[in-house]
């Protein structure tokens, strides 16, 4: 599986979530996102596999015709890695003048951790859970009887 940041580094794939996202309240047929990005069918199907694949959207099925819908919720991951990130940015300022200044020895090995690579990673796996968490629920409603999500 690609790593969510990964997949939303591909502005194509940002364009497509955006259009899934205003189309509210349905989904969108993959001939309305071609037709609204002006790109070819197969570009956009395999833009739409990548997103599926991260979880990103869902797919509907009506006959020979396939139906997108967002799923916000790995993007919520990728929300709160950020506000972390910037939360943490904001504490390692030196707002404060009268703190003491932190210990330079501590400082350099606080610099050399790769925060950014530590948040993608974290990020990734939270959406690696939230994904297998989906698919395990879906399963046992299939189990249940009632129709999955």
């Amino acid at each position: 599986m690609n790593d969510i940041f990964d997949v939303l580094a591909d502005p194509i794939r940002r364009e497509i979530l955006v259009r899934l996202r205003n189309a509210a309240p349905g989904d969108l047929a993959v001939g309305d996102v071609v037709a609204a990005l002006k790109l070819t069918q197969p570009t956009v199907s395999k833009h739409l596999k990548v997103l599926r694949d991260a979880g990103l959207v869902s797919v509907r099925e009506e006959g020979q015709h396939r139906f997108y819908r967002l799923n916000p919720e790995p993007l919520a991951i990728v929300d709160g890695w950020v506000s972390a990130m910037s939360s943490e940015n904001v504490a390692h300022r030196d707002v404060d003048s009268s703190r003491p200044k932190a210990d330079p020895a501590v400082t350099e090995f606080v610099s050399e951790i790769d925060f950014a690579g530590a948040g993608r990673a974290v990020g990734a796996a939270a959406a690696r859970v939230e994904i297998e968490v989906r698919s395990v629920l879906d399963a046992i409603r299939t189990i249940l009887g009632s129709k999955p999500r």
